[in-house]
């Protein structure tokens, strides 16, 4: 009888998991340390996503490099030689080169980040982990290719000093780092926003993609925000990227100081976390009923 019982006290007792998979109770119910538990995975997509993006190609990640430098090329042949629009007397390729290069950090978190839901709906239905680390991934191997258009741009820098050509660098360049995350945080919200939606409305991805094109000419990107007449400024303003794109120019290669202001910097951060706040909020929320709709 003892030996009975025991056994059956053994079987009573509570089985203890490392990891429990629940139900979200609320969108306010973001688990961080979960996140953090799931580094390794993020870790591991970081690798795939870099490796495999350019796989059995001939330049490989070089394509980093290629494209925002042919980009800048043809804006300073485009807009520089043929429209002779001014780069407030800085050389063409130093003018573009930083703002193509923010933008594309910008404009490819955003956009990849938009279709998570859509571009991962094989993984999403099949395995569990946290669905906000492929947004998080998106982003940091947009900013892995930031940091290699970086590189190029100070490379192209030291070029242009060897010639003798009047730079300006200043010691603010050591807020690099935080431009381009403010970059890709906005991107990382904005996107994550627009993921439930192009999820639902998958034609509204068009557009989404349209958008961007006419948003890049909204910001001093192929023209200084001193061009721009007064009563447009507030306008541009509104566009958060203006701020940084206009700062990251000036703390590298000089110009107008005039364009660039503490409060603007103070918008633009203001921007980002209302964005990623709401955006994280958003895509907490859609990702319970996303794979219904793919």
């Amino acid at each position: 009888m003892s030996q009975s019982s025991t056994s059956t006290s053994h079987s009573e007792e509570p089985e203890q998991w490392d990891i429990e998979i629940k139900a979200k109770p609320s969108v306010w119910d973001i688990d961080l340390q979960e996140l953090w538990r799931y580094r390794d995975l993020l870790a591991q997509f970081v690798r795939r996503d870099f490796v495999g993006a350019y796989k059995q190609t001939v330049l490989g990640p070089l394509w980093h490099l290629a494209e925002p430098l042919a980009t800048t090329l043809t804006y300073a042949f485009i807009f520089g030689s043929i429209f002779k629009m001014s780069t407030n007397g800085m050389p063409r390729i130093l003018f573009y080169l930083p703002g193509i290069a923010l933008w594309t950090l910008f404009s490819n978190t955003l956009l990849s980040t938009a279709s998570t839901f859509n571009a991962n709906a094989g993984i999403f239905g099949k395995v569990y982990f946290p669905r906000l680390i492929v947004p998080i991934n998106v982003a940091v191997n947009s900013l892995i290719a930031f940091g290699m258009q970086l590189i190029l741009f100070i490379v192209i820098i030291i070029i242009y000093l060897i010639k003798g050509i009047d730079i300006r660098i200043t010691w603010l360049i050591i807020f690099t780092p935080f431009l381009a995350l403010l970059t890709s945080l906005i991107g990382l919200g904005l996107g994550m926003l627009l993921a439930s939606i192009t999820n639902k409305y998958r034609d509204l991805s068009k557009l989404v993609t349209v958008s961007m094109r006419l948003l890049m000419f909204a910001t001093p990107i192929i023209y200084p925000l001193s061009k721009i007449p007064e009563k447009y400024h507030l306008l541009i303003g509104l566009n958060p990227m203006t701020s940084i794109v206009e700062c990251f120019r000036y703390i590298w290669i000089g110009g107008n100081s005039s364009a660039v202001s503490v409060a603007m910097i103070v918008y633009s951060i203001f921007i980002m976390f209302l964005v990623l706040i709401a955006g994280a909020l958003v895509f907490n929320k859609a990702e319970k009923v996303a794979m219904d709709m793919v």
